[in-house]
């Protein structure tokens, strides 16, 4: 545990950011898990044993760890914006019936085409998200 806290600190010193016990709080927590959370479920989770975060240092915490790549915005519903740590070029599936994300390795896709998109458009980057049913909620 010591030797995450301390590979988080110096992540963050690497970045240029100033470690303050709420980034450190919002980086280690986003690591920590794999469900892709909103900016809610991330302060619930902080403030489950005392409460010491309010919404906005979450968000202005998540916004430094994005603006210096250490975390991404994923839209993976209309108005709900999720976060992620692994900021490693990856797709995600969602479930259909439980809402469950999970990542995909960008590997794992293959046939992605643009050569037919109109003329003037430039594609530098894309993201995949499949919907469909989870091994835990299907027939």
């Amino acid at each position: 545990m010591e030797k995450q806290a301390d590979t988080i600190v110096q992540t963050l010193k690497s970045k240029g950011l100033r470690v303050t016990p709420q980034r450190f709080a919002v980086y280690s927590n986003l690591l920590n898990r794999q469900d892709h959370p909103t900016a809610e479920q991330i302060l619930i989770s902080l403030n489950q044993n005392s409460p010491t975060s309010s919404q906005a240092t979450i968000y202005s915490s998540l916004q430094a760890l994005r603006d210096v790549g250490l975390v991404r915005e994923v839209l993976l519903e209309e108005g709900v914006c999720r976060y992620d740590a692994n900021v490693a070029s990856h797709h995600h599936f969602r479930c259909n019936k439980c809402g469950s994300i999970e990542d995909i390795d960008w590997e794992q896709v293959e046939g992605i085409s643009f050569k037919n998109i109109r003329s003037g458009l430039t594609v530098d980057k894309y993201e995949l998200t499949v919907r469909g049913v989870c091994d835990r909620c299907g027939d």
